[in-house]
């Protein structure tokens, strides 16, 4: 599985610079009530749900290691570059989100829900 690709018609999201990001400290972001970690891998930049599915907790404030982002509370770990869930209880794989750096600049594209009718 792969970073997926862009959808012609959400917006991206600028939010932050190609610069502020470190291979072995992630960084989360809020766009739209919806929070991202975002995770710098082999020079490439991954863009992950932050919130461990197994309880609230932010991924982004875990420990990242050999290209694993492991929860701060309980020890679930994901794959960065695909999100795949690595230890039973993380319970599920993370969502990615579409992701590019234009001109220095991380940009992120997230879905936009509905409110039910």
């Amino acid at each position: 599985m792969s970073t997926p690709t862009g959808d012609q018609d959400l917006p991206w999201h600028d939010v932050a610079s190609r610069e502020q990001l470190d291979p072995d400290f992630p960084v989360g972001v809020d766009v739209n009530g919806q929070k991202v970690g975002l995770f710098l891998l082999n020079d490439e930049v991954h863009a992950l749900e932050d919130i461990c599915p197994h309880a609230y907790a932010l991924l982004s404030q875990g420990f990242q290691e050999d290209g694993v982002i492991e929860c701060p509370l309980h020890a679930a770990r994901f794959d960065i570059a695909t999100g795949k869930c690595l230890v039973e209880i993380g319970e599920r794989d993370l969502h990615q989100f579409p992701v590019r750096v234009l001109e220095g600049k991380v940009q992120i594209q997230i879905p936009i829900v509905k409110a039910a009718a």
